[in-house]
């Protein structure tokens, strides 16, 4: 059975390894989790998950292994083969029911009656049922089954409490959302900016130096209390964001962006612009007509050691890229991609991240030119490419 749930993840695509897979095991042996089917769940997933990306494939993988009701598409012959872990369903008894619970299953006949009509149901039952107090199914009064009501009963196929009356839940599932294909929230985007950090110490001395504490205490024979700076993260980052048009289908991920680097980087600098870099930017987009700002004097303010986002959808008519003239709300003098070249030349370390989803990026000529000013350097913007992103940053 363990074994299915290992082989289950790698075909899952979940980077998990022997070694730990025998970790699970040596919990196991250790008697980390015995009979309680929580205390299991959250074992197997702290051995053989390295990385919250992969929770949801875990929980999935996990659910099907262990006959959970996703694997399965009702309530016949499939689940009359499974094996209910009857002495599971004694030790969650005991740890989550009151005194006064237990004394109702017992004064019904005890748990040996409940799977004992249990199995009988499996038996005798070939398709699905709604309504009634007998089959397994839906809206009814049996204790097996799901949205109906039995003070006694084994919740099969809901996703969540109704009554909370349940003695085992068979197929609960409480993790999503963090399969790294999926647009990012504030929170996610926090831990993929975390990769990119090079730590240093400066600034006042204001810290407690524990290692540097006991060693001139040692030294000179009495208690000598060192201090040192914090430690911070030094990495410069310039975040370039595309407003307006196209980008408006895009606004709530953009802010999310922008409100978690605002949180990770102390040195930030942010500019807009639209469509294309050119020979303006702005900070304030109820000012960008009257204040902007020089790109040539942003390009001398901000040497090469900062990284660079640009984040767009790179989606515009090619003229604005290649020509001269060709920006929609100006004259510029300059092609689009004589700016773009000049940024990449003084930010060597420069990404694109694109909103739309790269399944599309391929309809449009635009996206395809500025992939190639960028030197293929353009990701996703999802909690994958994000990933992808930081790394290309920190090389």
């Amino acid at each position: 059975m363990f074994l299915d749930l290992f082989t289950g993840l790698r075909a899952a695509h979940v980077p998990v390894s022997l070694r730990e897979y025998l970790t699970l095991l040596e919990g196991m042996e250790r008697g980390v989790a015995m009979w309680d089917v929580e205390a299991f769940y959250f074992l197997a997933r702290a051995a053989l998950v390295k990385d919250e990306r992969h929770i949801d494939r875990f929980d999935q993988v996990f659910s099907q292994v262990f006959k959970g009701l996703e694997a399965v598409s009702g309530a016949g012959d499939e689940i009359a083969q499974q094996e209910l872990p009857e002495e599971w369903l004694r030790k969650m008894a005991e740890k989550h029911l009151t005194p006064e619970e237990r004394a109702e299953i017992e004064a019904a006949g005890g748990f040996e009656e409940l799977m004992k009509r249990l199995a009988e149901r499996l038996a005798n039952q070939d398709k699905r049922h709604q309504g009634g107090s007998k089959n397994i199914g839906t809206a009814g009064t049996s204790p097996f089954g799901a949205y109906g009501y039995n003070p006694e009963g084994v919740r099969i196929g809901q996703n969540e409490s109704r009554h909370r009356r349940a003695t085992k839940v068979w197929d609960k599932r409480e993790f999503k959302d963090f399969d790294d294909t999926r647009e990012l929230g504030t929170r996610n985007i926090k831990v993929a900016l975390k990769r990119l950090r090079r730590w240093a110490r400066d600034g006042e001395a204001e810290e407690f130096d524990l290692n540097g504490t006991i060693r001139a205490t040692a030294e000179n024979g009495y208690l000598d209390v060192k201090t040192r700076p914090e430690r911070r993260n030094a990495v410069k980052l310039l975040l370039f964001l595309d407003v307006g048009g196209s980008m408006d289908g895009h606004i709530r991920v953009v802010e999310e962006l922008f409100s978690a680097a605002k949180g990770e980087f102390r040195q930030m600098e942010y500019f807009y612009f639209h469509n294309c870099l050119y020979e303006g930017v702005w900070k304030d987009n109820s000012r960008r007509r009257t204040a902007q700002l020089d790109t040539h004097e942003v390009l001398r303010t901000y040497g090469p050691s900062y990284k660079c986002i640009f984040v767009g959808d790179a989606a515009m008519s090619p003229y604005e890229i290649a020509y001269p003239g060709g920006a929609v709300e100006h004259w510029n003098a300059e092609a689009g991609e004589t700016w773009l070249r000049r940024a990449t030349a003084q930010w060597p370390s420069t990404v694109w991240l694109n909103p739309t989803p790269k399944d599309y990026w391929n309809y449009t000529q635009s996206t395809a030119m500025i992939r190639e000013i960028m030197d293929e350097r353009m990701f996703p913007l999802t909690l994958a490419g994000l990933g992808d992103a930081m790394k290309e940053l920190v090389r």
